[in-house]
């Protein structure tokens, strides 16, 4: 009797499911966006637009929001200086900007857009601090080397190395892929990383920090990042490699893997077509502005918020299953 009466409330409940799935069908809810989460309501469409390779942030339709107006400083890194790969637009420029309302020195490194990185020191310096810049190639050693010692020179020290300079670009198949440009993916995004941090090293004492940027790409994979993705992936082994290797000289490693970011590396990537759908697969429906990425970075300099945490990669993502 008792499982004649179990089996007779599942057949109800069945039932009751799917009478309100049928009445579902009937009357389709309209799409809604997700909402806004944020301190203030951010871009949901991007503009269909492509970059030349020699074109600047400033050249964007829609100006990256990089200055974080609702982010108050409150002297988390003050009196540090801190190193940026990459560091004249994008991601690189606003980690540079808070970087410098939290009290550090910064030095941006970037490879052609100097147009770019100046204006990245105008905001740096009416934060309050210094901002020195570099122009150079992380894939040439002794570049490398020149720049964290005129970092330290300007500086007098050197606490935070953000890794973060990358190339990107897409491809349809592996075969369109030729070893010249696979060669230039890995030795700018992976060679890079470790060349800075061969120079540095020497100057990071305990309690300093390196953050490398990585990828959603190096956590899911990408169909047509082959080799950008690959890097990636490498990137995340590498920070957590490096944490070990590091944790006895007290320098914590971590890495932030950013979902879709509006910078300049995709619209110089894609066609415009493409550009303008970018970031609706995540589960926010849009791209991140650089400002919702670089207070990750802040919490990761920060001896008073991550001192225990180190060999973390911590997905920024606008998605739920990121990993």
């Amino acid at each position: 009797m008792a499982s004649s009466r179990t089996l007779e409330k599942q057949a109800s409940i069945h039932a009751e499911q799917d009478r309100r799935d049928q009445r579902k069908k009937r009357a389709p809810a309209a799409k809604k966006r997700p909402p806004q989460t944020g301190a203030r309501a951010q871009p949901t469409k991007m503009p269909e637009q492509h970059l030349d390779a020699d074109d600047q942030e400033s050249d964007l339709e829609l100006r990256p929001r990089f200055l974080a107006p609702d982010y108050l400083g409150s002297q988390k890194l003050q009196g540090q200086a801190a190193l940026i790969t990459g560091g004249d637009s994008g991601i690189g420029r606003a980690v540079a900007v808070l970087f410098a309302r939290e009290g550090a020195d910064v030095a941006i490194a970037y490879l052609s857009s100097s147009e770019d990185a100046e204006e990245t020191r105008r905001h740096v310096e009416a934060e309050g601090r210094q901002c020195l810049v570099l122009q150079g190639d992380v894939k040439d050693p002794a570049w490398c080397e020149a720049a964290v010692n005129e970092t330290v020179k300007a500086f007098g020290r050197l606490d935070i190395l953000v890794n973060n300079a990358a190339f990107q670009k897409h491809a349809e198949s592996i075969e369109d892929i030729d070893d010249e440009r696979l060669k230039e993916t890995w030795d700018t995004n992976l060679g890079g990383y470790f060349r800075m941090t061969r120079a540095a090293l020497p100057h990071l004492k305990e309690g300093a920090c390196i953050i490398n940027t990585g990828s959603v790409t190096g956590l899911r994979g990408s169909a047509h990042l082959l080799d950008y993705a690959a890097t990636k992936g490498a990137i995340h082994a590498f920070t957590k490699s490096l944490a070990s290797n590091l944790l006895p000289r007290g320098i914590r490693v971590n890495a932030v893997a950013p979902g879709p970011v509006w910078t300049p590396l995709n619209p110089r990537d894609q066609p415009a077509g493409k550009v303008k759908d970018f970031g609706e697969k995540t589960d926010f429906q849009r791209a991140a502005q650089p400002e919702e990425l670089s207070p990750a970075y802040v919490f990761l300099a920060s001896p008073c918020c991550s001192g225990y945490i180190t060999g973390v990669v911590l997905p920024v993502t606008g998605s739920v299953d990121a990993i």
